[in-house]
């Protein structure tokens, strides 16, 4: 890795991370509609230097409504609220192929990029929550595999859309009455199994070109999905090795779908639980954990593996290694079953015990200790080729965010290993990332617009 080239964003989640932080008194006490409340964390992830913000989505309440804050902002509305609030910072939202239109979506990030004058991610998911399907007048949730069918012709949609206009399009020639050269906008006439879309965007090409694409799955499809699309993975880790071996196949089947691997950021998640001493960090640690309810801890682990019933297991006895369904046999995120069920064959832990571990981070690296101990993690796990960076996900909000940002980011700056300045302006310039070419005018010299200097 280059000095200086670690990529850290921050994902924002209510008033943090654990499933405890709305009860802990250094949490916010702010209501999770506040958009203030959002634009100052993001400020504040600004003046830290990061690369970016990210939301994720839910399409469900959540059975877990009476002991957590639930009902937040739809983030798409919210990103076009922070852009305005920010100057350099990137900003990413969750939206899922399943629920949602090709077109509208594809419209929604093209005008939020041009918002934010080239800032915006699509973190992509494939909704697999059984309430969901229902929310959306199924029945059923889609099957795993058709999922990602799904997701596939989708972005091969939104991205023909993204590239509907040429970057030189707009003339906006007084003189002669042209506004735009109608040549240079030509509709996506698209037909597959799943979508058809036969007209051009209603928005102009974005700064970025595309909003930099993001994804999350680590299932053999999601991996291969990944391959094809995504410039940025945020993956759940425990293990260095096992977080090097991921790194190492995705980058291997970017490279044989064609493209460059070190255009695909690996961005493990990392919930830091930060003290000016390592037993001040374990006793905050243990603080969060004993304000957990365990009948939230239990309808969580429930919907990892498909509704499986665990509230008969005895807290404080070993999971039994046959609760648990087969990762393989899980509709839903396929890779978090996996990690689960390594865990507990790993560890053995009491029930208790496991449902503290996914508390923190919901099967996210979780590390108690001080900034230099913190850093030494992140700095271990960026040189074994593991990561590129980490998604930071801290407990509580905001003071989580604080700490990391006044006392782990000047410690990776002293090493060397994070940024003083912002390199760019965009979301791509802050991860390093090519502008992409226009495929539909790929044989046609364009011009990238000048970008505002607003």
């Amino acid at each position: 890795m280059a000095p200086g080239q670690l990529h850290l964003n921050v994902f924002v989640v209510g008033h943090g991370h654990h499933e405890a932080a709305w009860r802990h008194p250094r949490s916010a006490t702010v209501p999770v509609t506040d958009v203030a409340y959002f634009q100052r964390l993001a400020r504040r992830a600004e003046e830290g230097l990061l690369d970016s913000v990210f939301f994720a989505d839910q399409l469900i309440v959540g059975g877990d409504a009476g002991h957590r804050p639930r009902g937040g902002l739809e983030p798409l509305t919210l990103l076009a609220a922070l852009a305005t609030a920010t100057e350099r910072i990137g900003l990413i939202a969750t939206a899922s192929t399943t629920y949602t239109e090709p077109y509208n979506l594809a419209r929604q990030f093209a005008s939020l990029d041009h918002i934010s004058h080239g800032r915006i991610g699509w973190n992509i998911v494939t909704s697999w929550a059984r309430g969901a399907a229902r929310n959306f007048g199924l029945d059923q949730p889609i099957p795993h595999d058709e999922r990602y069918a799904r997701a596939f012709e989708y972005l091969e949609v939104v991205t023909r859309l993204w590239d509907s206009w040429a970057d030189d399009a707009i003339l906006h020639d007084r003189e002669s009455g042209r506004f735009a050269d109608p040549d240079k906008i030509r509709g996506a006439r698209f037909q597959g199994r799943f979508y058809r879309v036969h007209g051009a965007l209603t928005v102009p090409r974005s700064p970025q070109g595309h909003p930099v694409l993001v994804q999350a799955g680590s299932s053999e499809e999601g991996r291969r999905f990944a391959a094809h699309h995504a410039e940025a993975i945020f993956t759940a880790q425990q293990d260095v090795d096992e977080a090097r071996d991921f790194a190492t196949d995705v980058r291997r089947r970017a490279a044989a779908a064609g493209r460059d691997p070190r255009h695909l950021k690996i961005l493990p998640g990392l919930s830091p639980i930060i003290g000016s001493t390592e037993e001040a960090a374990r006793r905050l640690e243990r603080e969060l954990n004993e304000l957990t309810v365990p009948e939230v801890g239990l309808r969580h682990l429930s919907a990892r593996f498909d509704g499986v019933d665990l509230s008969g297991l005895p807290l404080d006895e070993p999971v039994p290694l046959d609760a648990l369904p087969q990762p393989s046999e899980v509709q839903g995120p396929q890779s978090r079953a996996r990690l689960i069920t390594e865990l507990v064959r790993r560890e053995r832990p009491t029930l208790r015990e496991l449902l503290y571990r996914l508390a923190g981070g919901r099967g996210h690296l979780v590390v108690a200790g001080t900034p230099e101990q913190i850093a030494d993690r992140i700095e271990h796990w960026a040189g074994a080729g593991a990561a590129d960076g980490f998604n930071v996900m801290p407990p509580y909000l905001p003071g989580g965010l604080d700490d990391f940002i006044d006392h782990v980011v000047p410690e990776l700056q002293r090493r060397g290993l994070f940024r003083k300045e912002y390199e760019g302006t965009t979301l791509r310039d802050n991860y390093d990332l090519p502008r992409p070419r226009n495929r539909v005018f790929a044989h046609e010299e364009t011009t990238p617009p000048p970008r505002s200097s607003s």
